[in-house]
């Protein structure tokens, strides 16, 4: 519960306002990526299913696990990467062809 209390939040407002200089003002969770990956896959068992580049030159991944959590971390090119947010009950999905009827 305190990860997505602490993080949760801190989406959509961490990216909108350029992420590392709004970060630094809040209380985060940051480590270097290999740690953020490995602590994530050994205790939520996740790992990374989606991954972009970011306005502010961050790169953006989305972990997950079989189980559903989820994990958002945002690396910036210093190298540190930050939680943004989780949650529960991820789900992959197919995309749907441009003109589709859903």
């Amino acid at each position: 519960m305190y990860r997505s209390i602490a993080f949760g939040a801190a989406l959509s407002v961490a990216t909108l306002a350029g992420g590392e200089a709004f970060a630094q003002q809040q209380q985060r969770a940051c480590a270097t990526r290999d740690a953020a990956i490995q602590h994530l896959a050994k205790k939520y068992a996740e790992e990374p299913v989606a991954i972009g580049l970011a306005n502010n030159g961050g790169v953006l991944e989305v972990l997950s696990s079989d189980g559903g959590s989820w994990t958002i971390i945002l690396t910036m090119p210093s190298g540190v990467s930050c939680m943004l947010a989780t949650g529960q009950s991820w789900e992959s999905v197919t995309p749907v062809a441009q003109g589709s009827k859903i």
